[in-house]
């Protein structure tokens, strides 16, 4: 995955996500909208977020738990590599999951 067929870490050793919109949907679930960056391509991305709630650490920093998942097509970032299989189909799928788990740390 990491070769110049699929993510090319190499010329791109970053994939980013940076948030422009979060919509309420329920409490602890939200939208966040934003623009996701993967092989140099930047594309309009939502994120479906779920809140976990919040702790202490043990150095007594106050941390929260979020998760968020989305759906793309791996095409629409030029990932494009696949080779056909002889029984019909292709090796790689278009449809990407893409799953984040986040911790965020109050600064003080």
């Amino acid at each position: 995955m990491r070769s110049p067929d699929f993510f090319d870490v190499e010329r791109y050793p970053q994939i980013t996500f940076k948030s422009t919109r979060v919509e309420g949907e329920s409490p602890g679930h939200f939208l966040v909208h934003g623009d996701l960056t993967v092989h140099g391509v930047t594309r309009a991305v939502s994120l479906e977020a779920e809140y976990h709630g919040w702790t202490l650490d043990p150095l007594g920093d106050r941390r929260a738990g979020f998760s968020a998942s989305t759906e793309v097509d791996r095409e629409d970032f030029g990932l494009t590599w696949n080779m056909a299989i002889e029984a019909g189909g292709f090796v790689v799928g278009k449809k990407a999951r893409l799953e984040f788990e986040i911790e965020a740390i109050k600064q003080s």
